[in-house]
């Protein structure tokens, strides 16, 4: 069994388990995949890649809510 490893959300340091998808790690931070933007290792992660994309040991996440009001 492989060892969680860590990574930086937001500027902070996260643990995650290997083969984890982009949209589980999002909702095991208790966040909606649907109501958020994500930047991955420096690039805006387009929604459609999500799924194919793993989270790997060092990645840098800045992830933001999308806030609906007027």
């Amino acid at each position: 069994m492989s060892e969680a490893f860590t990574l930086q959300v937001n500027g902070e340091e996260r643990t995650c388990s290997p083969h984890t998808s982009l949209p589980t790690f999002l909702e095991q931070l208790g966040l909606n995949p649907r109501l958020v933007a994500v930047e991955y290792n420096g690039e805006i992660l387009h929604r459609q890649f999500w799924e194919e994309t793993e989270i790997k040991a060092g990645d840098r996440l800045e992830i933001v809510t999308i806030v609906g009001g007027g």
